[in-house]
Order: structure tokens, then C-alpha cells, then sequence
């Protein structure tokens, strides 16, 4: 696979990752490489990634607990600690190896260290190889709230080996499959065809599918790079997404839910919104439900739990003067941002979510 190239970084796939990397090494005059992994990815994917590894520079591993709940300022106060231990300077090179948590932490905390060291992102999920290491994007959650802290700095390449998926779960590759099934609703109808049967798709297939997925998102992100407009479109599904998400990480009596799996069912909701705002084909609605539906479990989001999830709007990082902003859909491949929706309208998404999936 030909590497993709942007204005300030390259993305490279499967064995010319390794190719890659050792040649910016040796040309980096580098002090120190620090390698972020989080339990999982220490256990997993470090021996594989190291096995690669091409040089003299000495290098320390520093190690985060896995999960969305410690992606948070006190983790990242954790990882400036230990590179300050380590004597890290300006000239260290810190590789983010493992997903979404670590590459969203381990570039925020890249950008932060002595006011910015360089990085590179090793995703090793699904879900950080379509979306979290591409773009720039990084940050930490607060409390519950996510992604509210952070900024936009892209690190120097991302190196995109899918044999890490070897080692995922289920539940974590439709996790990121999620965010693939977006890139075609904001995009393409073309590429939302080829991922709603995956039936027919092979490991070759999947393989070029998360090439067109960050083709997409890298030709959002280069056009708006600070999300001004254009690049709003890649947060359809996250409006409510993100509020389920947060509202089932705070409720102890709630199973958490994955990344995905509530971007999952804020597609379905933000779909349904669209039918009843902005004339989105009602065939079409259905069609992305069952599909939805087909893929992920059926989730009890229950009647008394609507207006806390809709409270959590109010932190949407689109909103805008007390607005709160959706991202919805005139068509498949063409959104429009900044859309206003009645609470009323969106308890009437939750319980077409509800009888979709017959709870």
C-alpha cells in the first residue's frame, strides 16, 4: 500500500511502517525514545513493535492503565512524572503505541512536555487507525465529559500495521468499525455499499476498506484542519454518541459501552432526526438501522435515562453560544452542520431506537 501522504505527516501501512520509522530514527538525532503502551498493548503488541525497532537510542517503556476511565489529566501528570524521571529533553521522541486512549494521552502529553516534543502514533485498534491517530487530535476526558481537554497538533507519522488487529476482540473491532460505517454516511454511498455486508468481506478487504477510511478523514482534516466547518462532519453520530457514552461510563448500574458502540447508536438516533428535519430518505433510515442493528447489540437506553443523557449535550464541544449543534444528513455522503433539535424530537429518536431493536 502506497503511504498517504498530508501537509505536515505521513501515514504508513504494514511492513513499510518499519521501513519508515527506523530511516526517521536514524535521521532524527534523537536523546531518548519513550514508548507509551497501556497494560494490554505492553502484553500484546510491545514485543512485535520492538522486534522492528532499528536502533541505538536508548528507549524506556512507560506504562498507563487500559481503558477510557484513565484517560485523564491525573494519568497524564503520571506520564510527565516518569519523563521527567527519565530525563527526557526536548530532543526525545515519544511512540505512542496502542489505541485511542494512548494516541489521544500520549500526543497530548507530547505536545505539553517542555511545550512540545515530537511523537508518532503506533495505532494497534481498529477504532485508532480510522479515526483517534489521524488528524491530530489530542486530549483527555473530564471526569466523564469527553475528549474536553486538549489541542490539535499532529505528530511527525502514523504507522498502521493491521496485523496488531490480530489481537483485538470482537467487540473492539465493531468498535471501530463504527467509525468506518460514518466515513461512509458523511461521504460516500460507494463506501458505506461495501462495509454494510460484511458478510462478503475478506481480511484483504478490510485491509483496503481502513485505507479508503483514512483517505476520507485525511481529505476532511486537510481541507479544515481546525474545524471551522468541513470538518464538523466527522463528529455525525458523536453529538449523541458521546452524551450515551458519557452517561453510561457515570452510572454504575449501566454495563459501559465502547467507543463505537455509542457512536453506533447515535448514527441510528442522528438518522432518524434527519428523516424528520432535513427530508433524509426514510428507505435509506431503515436501511442503516437494520444494518446498525445487525452488527452491534441492542442497548437498554430506558425512558427515565433520556433527559440525563440530553443534559449531557449541553459539554458537545460544536456547541456555539449556547447552542447545541448536530451534524445531520440531507443524504448519505452529504451532511450539514450546525443544526438545532428539540428535546422533544430527540426523545422521539430514542424510542425509534427503542422499537427498532424491540426491548
Amino acid at each position: 500500500m502506497n503511504s498517504i501522504q498530508t501537509k505536515s505527516y505521513s501515514v504508513h501501512f504494514n511492513s513499510n511502517c518499519y521501513t519508515q520509522l527506523n530511516a526517521y530514527i536514524d535521521n532524527g538525532a534523537f536523546s531518548k525514545i519513550f514508548i507509551l503502551v497501556d497494560s494490554n498493548t505492553h502484553e500484546y503488541c510491545l514485543s512485535k513493535f520492538m522486534s522492528q525497532l532499528q536502533t541505538e537510542i536508548p528507549f524506556e517503556i512507560i506504562e498507563i492503565e487500559a481503558g477510557e476511565h484513565n484517560k485523564t489529566i491525573d494519568t497524564c501528570v503520571g506520564v510527565w512524572n516518569a519523563l521527567s524521571e527519565l530525563d527526557a529533553d526536548r530532543k526525545g521522541l515519544m511512540i505512542n503505541l496502542g489505541g485511542g486512549v494512548v494516541t489521544d494521552l500520549g500526543g497530548f502529553v507530547a505536545c505539553t512536555f517542555k511545550r512540545g516534543i515530537k511523537y508518532i502514533n503506533v495505532p494497534t485498534s481498529l477504532l485508532a487507525m480510522v479515526d483517534a491517530s489521524v488528524g491530530g487530535k489530542t486530549g483527555v476526558d473530564l471526569g466523564v465529559l469527553k475528549n474536553q481537554i486538549g489541542v490539535i497538533n499532529s505528530g511527525d507519522m502514523v504507522l498502521i500495521d493491521t496485523s496488531f488487529l490480530d489481537t483485538l476482540p470482537q467487540n473492539q473491532l465493531k468498535s471501530g468499525l463504527a467509525e468506518m460505517l460514518k466515513h461512509g454516511l458523511i461521504y460516500d454511498r460507494i463506501y458505506w455499499n461495501k462495509l454494510k455486508d460484511l458478510s462478503q468481506l475478506t481480511l484483504n478487504d478490510l485491509d483496503t476498506l481502513i485505507y479508503e477510511s483514512v483517505e476520507i478523514k485525511k481529505d476532511i482534516v486537510t481541507k479544515d484542519p481546525l474545524e471551522n466547518g468541513l470538518r464538523k462532519h466527522l463528529n455525525f453520530g458523536h453529538t449523541l454518541g458521546h452524551a450515551i457514552e458519557s452517561y453510561f461510563l457515570s452510572h454504575d448500574k449501566k454495563e459501559d459501552l465502547l467507543h463505537g458502540e455509542a457512536v453506533a447508536i447515535g448514527m441510528v438516533l442522528e438518522c432518524y432526526l434527519s428523516s424528520e428535519l432535513l427530508g433524509f430518505s426514510k428507505e435509506d433510515l431503515e436501511e442503516i438501522t437494520t444494518t446498525i442493528n445487525t452488527i452491534y447489540k441492542p442497548v437498554n437506553i430506558q425512558d427515565s435515562d433520556y433527559n440525563a443523557i440530553i443534559e449531557l449535550l449541553k459539554y458537545d464541544k460544536k456547541n456555539e453560544h449556547g447552542n447545541i449543534n448536530f451534524v445531520l444528513l440531507k443524504n448519505i455522503g452529504e451532511p450539514k452542520v450546525n443544526c438545532l433539535v428539540d428535546n422533544l424530537l430527540i426523545i422521539n429518536a430514542f424510542e425509534y431506537y427503542n422499537i427498532k431493536i424491540k426491548l
